[in-house]
């Protein structure tokens, strides 16, 4: 088996507030993105999202059409963001060769064919992270390194949420149809992300976490701002946030993890801030 795919359908904010902590987690929990020589998908009905993961160990891995998207190829009508969060790998897309270290993006557009992942060493695979949303249109492809990331750095050593965030895949450094996708990384001593919290009614999010050390864990909350909840995430693993669920993340250590968002709007400054006194 070279690619594996499950669904995740969409849930309200009721149905939420009365399950218990294995319902969160099957539902909200992407747990097993990595697999040897395995693409593994998780399409979520929110936006019909798709968070993958591709590790190319002993052979190139081909990102194929799943059945239940009901197209003639992956990208027949759809866009793709990746990120490599493992070693050095390259990406073929219709021929196209890209190369990707650690931490840097390409973007593919909306009409590429054939997509093929590989690693350029086995003994320190490449792990490419990736998020897929519909595409209205084709827009080019291209790499996005981290020097050409846009950087906003927020929050303070006192509050515990010191972060430097880099824009990567987003309207004002490419074109895109909806998908956007950055890289967040909390400073040493700092273990809050998105803290205060918000909520953006008009697009949905997917948080992936690592570089989270070993024995360390992240505790990533979610609901609506008066009735939230928590799931404990481990290294290398997602959690679906619904556009109205807040979406932040408290580390017994610090972490980065990789935003990745979809809807009808690209302003990434459009949402409604919470207090945190109001926070229940």
């Amino acid at each position: 088996m070279e690619q594996d795919i499950e669904s995740r359908y969409t849930i309200g904010p009721e149905e939420v507030n009365r399950m218990n902590t294995n319902q969160l987690r099957n539902n909200f929990l992407v747990e097993n993105i990595f697999e040897e020589d395995v693409v593994k998908l998780t399409l979520s009905y929110y936006d019909r999202f798709i968070i993958g993961g591709a590790m190319p160990v002993n052979k190139s891995l081909e990102l194929t059409n799943p059945e239940n998207l009901k197209a003639r190829y992956f990208l027949e009508r759809r866009e793709l963001g990746i990120i490599n969060v493992g070693g050095k790998g390259t990406i073929s897309a219709d021929g196209t060769e890209y190369e990707l270290e650690y931490k840097e993006a390409l973007y593919i557009g909306r009409g590429t064919e054939e997509i093929i992942f590989s690693s350029i060493d086995v003994n320190h695979p490449a792990k490419f992270y990736f998020n897929s949303a519909p595409a209205h249109q084709s827009y080019p492809s291209r790499t996005i390194s981290k020097t050409e990331a846009q950087i906003v750095e927020l929050g303070s050593e006192s509050t515990a949420n010191h972060r430097v965030i880099n824009k990567l895949i987003v309207n004002s450094i490419l074109p895109t149809c909806q998908l956007q996708m950055g890289m967040t990384e909390l400073r040493s001593g700092s273990v809050w992300n998105t803290m205060p919290a918000h909520v953006h009614d008009r697009r949905m999010e997917v948080y992936f976490y690592f570089e989270i050390p070993e024995g360390q864990s992240v505790c990533h909350f979610m609901g609506e701002p008066q009735e939230t909840r928590h799931i404990w995430v481990q290294n290398e693993q997602a959690v679906i946030s619904p556009n109205w669920s807040i979406h932040s993340g408290a580390g017994t250590s610090n972490y980065c993890f990789i935003w990745g968002m979809a809807g009808e709007n690209l302003d990434y400054t459009d949402m409604d801030h919470c207090a945190i006194t109001d926070l229940k």
